[in-house]
């Protein structure tokens, strides 16, 4: 029935986590649960999913490091108004906010404004890595438990 999708595995899911990432709506996380149930290896396809998913976060990043404003205001259309409250939580909440990078709708604002305030990019590596991988080891051992693998 996933053939197609198994004959991809590990690059698919890379590839499918990368473009989650991004703002494109994707689900890598329906994806890793059908490749968990295809018996593909737990440990590379948490490794696939994580890399790609973060290296998304990353084009985030520096999407909001180099374009700033120009890259939220013309091509996203975020305001100005919606810009400086999204900065001032950003703020607020501090660099553990990019824990959160994983979470649908807030994840991608997060990793382009930790690009636009020019936040260490190895602290911004460590963290979303940690959230991200948590986030699919997570998945994994519940499609383990299940016993759907």
């Amino acid at each position: 029935m996933f053939d197609g999708l198994v004959e991809y595995g590990y690059l698919g899911l890379f590839l499918a986590s990368f473009l989650a990432a991004t703002i494109i709506p994707f689900s890598s996380e329906a994806i890793l649960t059908i490749l968990l149930t295809q018996q593909l290896d737990a440990a590379f396809l948490l490794f696939s999913a994580t890399a790609g998913n973060v290296l998304g976060s990353v084009l985030n990043y520096y999407l909001g490091y180099k374009g700033r404003y120009l890259v939220l205001q013309k091509w996203f259309k975020i305001n100005e108004k919606n810009l400086e409250r999204a900065e001032k939580r950003f703020i607020k909440y501090g660099i553990s906010s990019l824990l959160l990078a994983w979470m649908p709708v807030i994840g991608d604002p997060i990793t382009v404004i930790a690009g636009m305030l020019r936040i260490k990019l190895h602290w911004f590596l460590l963290l979303v890595t940690v959230g991200k991988f948590l986030r699919y080891l997570f998945i994994v051992i519940t499609v383990s438990n299940l016993n759907l693998v």
